[in-house]
């Protein structure tokens, strides 16, 4: 920051003041000459000097505590995580330093780096190991045949199952797909978590029939809906004593796509909902999370990526009840191609 900015900057601003000052003088001078011409004698001088004060403090009220007052709402949304703050240096005052400090910030919330970091995020919560995948999928084939060969169907059908899940998971996590790949995918995790949960997982699949056709060509961001499919069955209906079951609703609302995950499992407390909620629709800097809580972090990486690439309009919002189970919402454009998308360049 060069000292000459800093010496304009408090220059332009000491200028305006002074010349508020004197045009409130001149003001209220020129009305006390007139008033007293006009009377045919003088006004109180008392009356003037309270003229200049009211004046002064309007000035005063104008030129600082106002553009305060401003700067204080934009630091604010900053902090919150919104990046909308462009517009406020033709609005605010700002020093050389404050501009600087926004010309940074403003950087560090940029919608394609932030979604950068989501696609890593996301990457990282769908496969914990770097495993190579050509790897990984010739070993699962190995393991395919071997059981095939042995006779087992159930061992060779499930590692199908799996060599199918981790290729749709791992491969280009920044792409759009259609709703139906992404159901698919959440019936082939379904399909895995079935020979641990045996007849105790039920899935089921809705929409209305007229909108299905429409709806299953909707797109939306790869694994926007496995990750809380996992979470409704790690946190909702495993610790549930009986069968659990497990619903994907959706639907059209106007120009939105509306799917709600629901199970019937345990629920949450208002306490613990309330925390949760308040974590999604804050923006990339609250990604990060607590490492221990992998239901928030799934959840906050799902809703940060609908936002950054649709909007803050959009997103999660979960409900729930202790024993009655939990339904996260998810809100989305009814869009058909890539290239509807608000924020195009996060997209690989």
């Amino acid at each position: 920051m060069k000292a000459e900015d800093r010496r304009r900057f408090l220059f332009e601003r000491m200028m305006g003041l002074t010349l508020a000052l004197c045009f409130c003088l001149v003001a209220v001078f020129a009305a006390w000459i007139a008033l007293g011409v006009a009377r045919g004698g003088n006004i109180a001088l008392p009356a003037v000097l309270l003229s200049l004060v009211m004046l002064f403090l309007v000035c005063v009220w104008g030129m600082v505590i106002v553009p305060y007052k401003r700067r204080e709402r934009a630091v604010e949304q900053l902090l919150r995580g919104y990046a909308g703050a462009e517009g406020t240096r033709g609005v605010i005052p700002l020093s050389p330093c404050d501009a600087l400090l926004l010309d940074q910030v403003q950087a560090l919330l940029d919608p394609s780096q932030l979604f950068r970091l989501n696609k890593r995020q996301a990457q990282y919560l769908a496969l914990q190991n770097q495993i190579n995948p050509h790897f990984l999928y010739n070993t699962l084939e190995s393991i395919r045949s071997e059981a095939m060969l042995a006779g087992l169907g159930s061992v060779a059908d499930m590692t199908e199952a799996l060599a199918r899940f981790f290729r749709y998971t791992i491969s280009k996590v920044e792409n759009l797909v259609s709703v139906e790949e992404e159901l698919q995918n959440c019936e082939t995790y379904y399909h895995i978590q079935r020979y641990r949960f045996g007849d105790r997982l039920v899935l089921s699949i809705q929409c209305a029939a007229e909108d299905r056709e429409e709806l299953y060509r909707c797109r939306l961001p790869k694994l926007t809906l496995q990750p809380i499919l996992e979470n409704s069955i790690i946190h909702g209906t495993e610790l549930k004593v009986g069968v659990g079951h497990l619903t994907i609703f959706l639907q059209r609302t106007g120009k939105r796509l509306l799917i709600q995950v629901s199970d019937d499992g345990v629920g949450m407390d208002e306490q613990t909902l309330e925390r949760l909620n308040a974590r999604l629709g804050k923006g990339g800097l609250n990604a990060q999370v607590d490492g221990a809580s992998h239901s928030g972090v799934a959840l906050v990486n799902v809703d940060n990526r609908i936002r950054l690439l649709f909007g803050e309009e959009y997103g999660l919002h979960v409900y729930s009840m202790p024993g009655m189970g939990t339904t996260v919402e998810i809100t989305m454009p009814i869009i058909t191609s890539d290239r509807e998308v608000r924020n195009t360049e996060a997209l690989g």
